[in-house]
């Protein structure tokens, strides 16, 4: 039964990748007439994906969203809650550094600006904005603030940031941004704030411990940008 159910698991991580393989590899051969550069390159690569990702999930079900969960919930054991805050930082911070969609982004940024941005310095402008997005969302909870009296002055942040940054960076912030929302960040964060705010009297879980994510891509937008005015590449 148990065999059966896990290849079950690893089917619907293949059924989700499949589509848009497909999708790439008819663009590919049919529509822009270039051939495979390796079918057999090809064909481990995408099984490799394909179990990779199922691992990925399967271990972050069992370890990072029961944790995540479980540390949120403790949460309200420390009483001082610059601590808590802090801490969120360090997590956001921490998670942000080895989210893949990030990496390949500020290699990527790199390479096209001929080295003036170093990928390095991009990820760690990115994460610094990711913890503090992650404190202020925790914040949000831990005061049981309304989502609009801390999303409007976030924006306005940005809107604001955005006449004096150089172009480049307004830009390359936006994708930063969901760069960030990766398997590594996503379910750390959600785990955690829903796990604090289904402890906290009076804070209604559904309302209050979803939305952290977007504040954290905010708070990436606003230091990238933050950074392109402080450097002047």
């Amino acid at each position: 039964m148990k065999s059966l159910q896990g290849l079950g698991a690893l089917w619907e991580t293949a059924a989700s990748i499949i589509p848009l393989t497909a999708i790439l590899a008819i663009l590919q051969i049919f529509v822009l007439k270039k051939p495979l550069h390796s079918v057999k390159d090809f064909t481990i690569g995408f099984l490799l994906s394909v179990l990779g990702l199922h691992l990925f999930l399967k271990g972050t079900t069992m370890s990072l969203i029961p944790l995540g969960d479980s540390v949120g919930r403790n949460f309200v054991i420390i009483n001082k809650k610059w601590i808590i805050l802090i801490i969120g930082f360090a997590i956001g911070y921490c998670a942000t550094l080895v989210e893949p969609g990030l990496k390949a982004l500020a290699l990527e940024v790199e390479e096209l600006s001929a080295g003036a941005i170093p990928h390095k310095l991009l990820i760690q402008g990115v994460a610094i904005g990711f913890g503090g997005g992650m404190a202020i969302g925790l914040l949000k909870i831990l005061l049981n603030m309304p989502y609009i009296k801390v999303l409007i002055p976030l924006l306005l942040v940005v809107i604001f940031l955005a006449f004096f940054a150089p172009e480049p960076f307004g830009a390359i912030a936006f994708d930063a941004a969901s760069a960030t929302t990766g398997p590594v960040n996503i379910p750390i964060n959600m785990a955690l704030a829903v796990g604090l705010a289904s402890v906290i009297e009076g804070v209604d879980p559904l309302i209050s411990g979803f939305g952290i994510v977007g504040l954290t891509s905010i708070g990436s937008m606003i230091s990238v940008m933050i950074l392109g005015i402080l450097t002047k590449i």
